[in-house]
């Protein structure tokens, strides 16, 4: 926990509780259904929290807002940035639903009202249309770019501070992988972000729509 108050200050009493409540209900539910990997546990803050939160720490995202998280697995990035950003809505998507119930009972748990789940693969999701996709080493670019582009909308709220397009998290060299997307993304060291160990090779990329 202390790691992100290291970067981030500004939390209101509630969302202090909800951060702090973090590990003990992952710690809880890791224990009946492994969404974290044994190893990564007693670093929730550091490689999961933190990681997911450099987000945050790029991009101001508005009230009201609605964000989907691609293939959430444990709910990350998708349940530190609904703590982070009270007042933007996010729907949570996994296609294998036993990790679906962990983020349900994680969200209940912190009583995160701005939280919608649903087990269905993002590419068939119809009819609903979202302003910003996060995801987190889910998949290739080229594949995340092909299932984000039809849910994204196809332009930004008239006060938003961000284009709407897909936000994810990766790692190692991606030369390779942006080229073959056929993307132009903003690529962003997470590194020049949290100066931690692990942060190094690791990228926010954003491809606007």
């Amino acid at each position: 926990m202390e790691i992100i108050l290291k970067y981030f200050s500004e939390f209101s009493p509630e969302q202090l509780r909800q951060l702090e409540l973090l590990e003990p209900l992952y710690k809880e539910w890791n224990e009946k259904i492994n969404v974290i990997s044994r190893k990564d546990i007693d670093s929730l803050y550091e490689k999961h929290v933190l990681h997911s939160l450099s987000i945050a720490a790029a991009f101001e995202l508005n009230a009201g807002m609605e964000v989907i998280d691609i293939g959430t697995g444990g709910g990350f990035p998708g349940i530190p940035l609904a703590i982070f950003f009270p007042e933007v809505k996010f729907h949570l998507v996994d296609s294998i639903n036993k990790k679906l119930k962990v983020v349900q009972a994680v969200a209940e748990g912190l009583a995160l009202t701005n939280v919608t789940t649903e087990h269905i693969r993002a590419e068939e999701i119809k009819n609903r249309k979202f302003d910003l996709a996060v995801s987190r080493a889910v998949a290739p670019l080229k594949d995340l770019w092909t299932w984000s582009k039809p849910l994204l909308r196809k332009k930004a709220r008239p006060d938003a501070n961000i284009a709407p397009g897909l936000i994810c998290l990766k790692g190692g060299d991606l030369s390779q992988e942006i080229h073959e997307s056929n993307t132009r993304p903003r690529q962003m060291e997470i590194y020049k972000i949290f100066a931690e160990d692990f942060f190094h090779e690791k990228y926010l990329i954003y491809v606007p729509a």
